[in-house]
């Protein structure tokens, strides 16, 4: 019984029922100690939000090529973070994993196959302009049709129409269902950004319906925001002020959290963990993660479009090893597929490959490729760490006859210059996976994504592969859809080009004034990259 009123007592402290004072009072005559009592205050106000303050972040990655459109952007944490700074999509992924309305009130469909989305009503831009139909049929035809140049066009493809009803309804009717469709509509890309007179949308400027208007962006370098006085959504976006830097160097990044100079850094050198741990007002937030880290092989560039050859790559790889000294356990061995373990639908009957330097020897020499000198393009904007992967894996191939020459591509400009460029055959990657097996493989895998970056199509498998997503996405039996995303999985992890060496978990360091739930997102670094959504000055 008084366990439960001190519960009942703690609510009422949070909800602001009743004060500081009033709650030591009352829990003190129920027989805790008063240092218990002020403990409890202290956890439970840290955990209350409150408005105001700046909050400081600090980007790991960031490129002199970014620019405000959502549609074209880079992976990196820092470029989502501030594209859900000032913008929103129809749906948004929580922190437990799960799919919710954002901009869309609601979502529904009979059939998978024709989805109505009602919006919300009286939400507003910040140049004033009120969220209509208009606005998100205009930010979702971008990315349709030949000519775009969204990098989610295999993602947004299957929209054969899309129409309005009223002001506050859309309906998308798809070529075929898709049960996991409204999933692909929280993706980064797919920010709502308004439509002027003449039905142009507003790109560029970060005109958006988020918490925050954006008052300065410099590519690669900074960004700054302040609070939006008319934001749609209750108990978010706390701070006064977002202000963001892009640090490309970790020791540099931890240096500015240690002296106070920021508050919070995503992409933590797992090697410095043990330290940050032990200064005494910083927090280490770890999380299992859908991310994997991996090396690319373009099947459009030879010699990686030789079977034999990536296969002997791929038992050439000590996958332990690189999770033991570039992860530092914090993480576990890959498996040569985008899907990772905390997913649903993960194949757990699928052999783990492991180094075996035999079979590679064999492999490689039925692909009459002994002695083959490569090259592996390798930048830290992969994720710290990048570089010593690309060494050990030089030093891994050496045993089995391959030489591999590591090539150290500059961190800025990575992704746009390097990542995913025909001619450039083998390079470090990573990705924050998707929540779903189909908005993973459609994002990375399929043959009209491009963001396939291994450029896997054209095989056999690739044929079955890209076959069995279109099936999968239809079917409405769960477990036949396990079956062909497991089956999936097996195609991908024996012809793809994707060595898939490592899933990792997030690892983020902040100053223990920033509050945040007890729980947060795994699908992005930095809580879901909508860190300054959630977070408050505790």
């Amino acid at each position: 019984m008084r366990e439960k009123y001190i519960k009942d007592q703690e609510r009422k402290l949070k909800s602001g029922g009743i004060d500081r004072r009033q709650f030591i009072k009352s829990v003190v005559a129920a027989g805790v100690a008063v240092p218990t009592a002020l403990a409890i205050v202290d956890k439970v106000t840290a955990a209350t939000p409150k408005k105001g303050g700046t909050f400081n972040q600090c980007f790991a990655s960031g490129s002199t090529n970014n620019t405000l459109d959502p549609m074209t952007n880079e992976g990196s944490a820092g470029m989502l973070n501030v594209n859900w700074t000032w913008g929103s999509n129809l749906t948004e992924v929580l922190e437990d994993g799960s799919l919710t309305g954002e901009l869309a009130e609601s979502m529904e469909t009979a059939d998978g196959k024709t989805w109505v989305f009602k919006l919300r009503k009286d939400v507003e831009f910040h140049n004033g302009k009120t969220l209509s139909a208009d606005d998100v049929i205009g930010s979702i035809n971008r990315h349709r049709g030949e000519d775009t140049t969204s990098a989610i066009k295999s993602l947004i493809s299957p929209v054969k129409e899309i129409r309005k009803d009223d002001d506050n309804t859309v309906v998308m009717e798809l070529e075929a269902a898709n049960v996991d469709f409204p999933w692909v509509l929280s993706d980064y890309h797919a920010v709502i950004m308004p439509v002027d007179g003449d039905g142009n949308v507003m790109v560029g400027d970060g005109i958006g319906t988020g918490g925050y208007i954006v008052e300065n962006f410099d590519p690669g370098v900074s960004s700054n925001f302040k609070r939006n006085p008319n934001y749609w959504k209750d108990g978010r976006a706390h701070f006064d002020r977002v202000e963001n830097i892009v640090v490309l160097d970790s020791a540099a990044r931890q240096s500015a959290l240690l002296a106070g100079a920021i508050d919070a850094m995503n992409d933590v050198d797992l090697k410095t963990v043990s330290l940050l741990e032990r200064a005494p007002d910083i927090n280490i937030l770890e999380v299992t993660s859908t991310q994997h880290r991996a090396l690319a092989m373009r099947l459009d560039t030879p010699p990686f479009d030789n079977y034999d050859l990536r296969m002997a790559l791929k038992l050439a790889c000590k996958r332990q090893e690189l999770v033991d000294k570039i992860l530092l356990g914090h993480g576990q061995v890959g498996n040569d597929t985008d899907i990772s373990p905390s997913q649903e639908f993960y194949n757990t009957e699928l052999p783990q490959r492991e180094f075996d330097p035999d079979k590679a020897k064999h492999h490689l020499k039925k692909a009459d490729m002994e002695g083959i000198e490569l090259e592996l393009h390798a930048s830290n904007a992969a994720l710290a760490g990048s570089i010593e992967v690309a060494q050990l894996m030089q030093a891994s191939c050496a045993e089995v006859g391959i030489k591999v020459n590591v090539n150290r591509q500059p961190d800025d400009g990575f992704w746009s210059n390097v990542w995913n460029q025909k001619g450039i055959g083998f390079v470090t990657t990573y990705w924050s996976g998707r929540s779903t097996n189909d908005w993973m493989f459609s994002a990375c895998c399929v043959e009209d994504s491009s963001w396939n970056e291994s450029a896997w199509k054209g095989t056999e498998a690739a044929d079955k592969f890209n076959a069995l997503i279109v099936q999968a996405r239809a079917e409405l039996d769960k477990d036949k859809r396990r079956e062909m995303y497991w089956e999936c999985q097996r195609l991908q992890n024996d012809d793809g080009g994707s060595l898939v060496w490592g899933y990792t978990s997030l690892v983020h360091a902040l100053n223990k004034r920033i509050g945040h739930a007890d729980k947060i997102a795994s699908n992005w670094q930095l809580d879901g990259a909508r860190s300054a959504e959630r977070w408050w000055i505790a």
